[in-house]
């Protein structure tokens, strides 16, 4: 496909040799990035799997309170976003500029979809009084009362906002990086040439998704 008219010509920065080795510095640097994101993920990670093993029958019925149909819709949503992430991607790597602006719109409102449905998850969450540590106010059943630890429920529930909140701000994230690339590259800042912040943005967004597939079944089906 001819490339796209009045393309915006990337000058490369004066500290690199060529567009070549500041790519690959680039990808370095995102890859770094994200190893530290799995750092900050992974002390959370490690938290759950501590107080999952000492108190798993408490894990167990908190996780029963989430309504696993939303969490698998959620899933749904962001391997979709993921994919069109990858088609957007293509597209920039491929000059084309109307379908890269398509799918990052169509990534955009996956994420927005993803944030809508955790807004209402929340919300009957906190009306439940489920909030973690002083604000937990959640009214044990008493057909529940005889589960070994359910006084520590509070326990489950502020590592369930702890590590969807958080990733929940990374979503937030993603989705201003989106808009960032769909002005750049409504302004012709994309094509074969250079597309660097539309794939080290992809590589971020797919880090989201990954984060979400490993959240979705320790807290909702385990």
């Amino acid at each position: 496909m001819a490339m796209e008219k009045t393309v915006s010509k990337h000058v490369v920065a004066a500290h690199f040799k060529n567009a070549r080795v500041e790519f690959e510095s680039a990808h370095i640097g995102t890859w770094l990035f994200l190893v530290q994101e799995i750092l900050f993920f992974s002390a959370l990670f490690v938290a759950y799997a501590i107080f999952r093993f000492k108190y798993p029958e408490m894990f167990a019925y908190g996780a029963g309170l989430l309504d696993w149909k939303l969490g698998a819709l959620n899933t749904i949503v962001l391997i979709l976003s993921s994919f069109t992430m990858v088609l957007a991607v293509y597209c920039a790597q491929t000059n084309r500029k109307k379908e890269m602006l398509t799918f990052l719109t169509i990534t955009f409102t996956c994420a927005l979809i993803f944030m809508v449905i955790k807004y209402f998850e929340y919300t009957h969450k906190i009306h439940e009084g489920t909030l973690p540590s002083n604000l937990f106010t959640y009214l044990i059943p008493q057909a529940a009362s005889q589960i070994p630890d359910i006084d520590k429920l509070n326990i489950f529930f502020g590592l369930y906002f702890c590590l969807t909140g958080l990733h929940g701000i990374h979503v937030l994230v993603g989705m201003g990086l989106m808009i960032w690339l769909f002005v750049r590259g409504r302004k012709n800042h994309f094509y074969d040439g250079y597309y660097t912040p539309v794939e080290m943005v992809g590589l971020y967004w797919h880090l989201v998704d990954i984060i979400w597939i490993f959240l979705f079944p320790l807290l909702y089906l385990i």
